[in-house]
């Protein structure tokens, strides 16, 4: 092997061990089973959960850590209203700057009018048709009728056309300029558009994609410990069983979660006794179609159950 075979710059591809290297890109890695969350885990903190809850759709928390993340969530949600508000405030501060603009343009056409310095073709065709439309013969006195409601009417027809007149000269004054990325003042600019009211909550972080979660739909979780098993609360190795059959309960068991009892079964002895009898094995507590709850688990290690692959996504180099 030659001193250089490894440092081939003119291939047209990347090896493996040149792709591994990279910073962009999609990267995936396998996962094993000490990469995985163990299933009486916080989804949160990745530790043993203390005093663990869980929420509809079987993901495990500790108490302090949700409610804390929850917390967090609602101040979030808190700034982001008041922000919208602060917009929306702009904007019908900016509505009302340009419907200002578009009365003082009518009252300066008015003006103009009565002075004799520019007479609008409106107003010609209003004084034909009120000659037109004269009733009685010449030389006569006419009575002259005054309608609130007409003049509002009129008044308000004359600012919408105003204020068309103003869109169409800014569109035209933009026309005239060419865009420039390089200029600041021809940096073209996109409007924020109309804002619409959205509503906020707070989500679970676990799920993906993420779903609403509320503090009062948090569920108790009892996991059933082993009595004569470690009851060390310091040591990795965990001595929850199933409470009907005594098995040690793991990442390879599918478990379930009786709601109104918050007691936890694993498959089994959940399709074989609790499905059956509508009940929960433990206190007998009757089960409704929703009381059961399958609990999340991030994987067992083998392809086939859980996560088994992670992926990495990067920004490639743009020249």
């Amino acid at each position: 092997m030659t001193k250089h075979s490894k440092n081939n710059t003119a291939s047209s591809i990347f090896s493996y061990a040149e792709y591994k290297k990279l910073d962009y890109g999609t990267k995936r890695q396998r996962l094993g089973n000490e990469s995985m969350r163990q299933f009486d885990a916080c989804s949160l903190c990745l530790q043993r959960a203390r005093e663990p809850l869980s929420c509809a759709s079987g993901h495990l928390f500790c108490k302090e850590c949700v409610y804390t993340d929850l917390l967090a969530q609602k101040k979030d949600i808190r700034r982001q209203k008041e922000r919208f508000e602060a917009l929306h405030q702009e904007e019908e501060e900016e509505k009302e700057r340009v419907k200002e603009a578009a009365r003082q343009r009518v009252l300066h056409d008015f003006e103009r009018g009565q002075l004799g310095l520019g007479i609008g073709h409106h107003l010609n065709k209003q004084a034909k048709d009120g000659g037109a439309d004269a009733n009685g013969p010449r030389g006569t006195k006419r009575k002259f009728d005054f309608d609130l409601d007409k003049a509002e009417v009129m008044a308000r027809q004359a600012e919408e056309d105003a204020l068309r007149q103003i869109e169409l000269e800014q569109a035209e004054s933009r026309k005239s300029k060419l865009p420039d990325f390089w200029l600041p003042s021809l940096t073209p600019t996109a409007g924020a558009g109309p804002l619409k009211d959205l509503k906020l909550g707070t989500l679970c972080r676990a799920a993906t994609p993420a779903h609403p979660l509320a503090l009062k739909n948090l569920i108790p979780v009892s996991f059933s410990a082993l009595e004569n098993g470690n009851s060390d609360a310091k040591s990795d190795v965990s001595n929850c069983i199933c409470p009907s059959c005594k098995k040690a309960l793991s990442n390879n068991l599918l478990l379930f979660l009786m709601k109104p009892c918050s007691h936890v079964v694993c498959k089994t002895c959940t399709d074989s006794l609790v499905r059956s009898a509508r009940q929960c094995v433990v206190c007998d507590h009757k089960l409704g179609n929703g009381d059961i709850v399958e609990l999340k688990r991030e994987g067992t290690g083998y392809a086939g159950g859980g996560i088994a692959e992670t992926s990495k996504k990067g920004v490639a180099f743009q020249g």
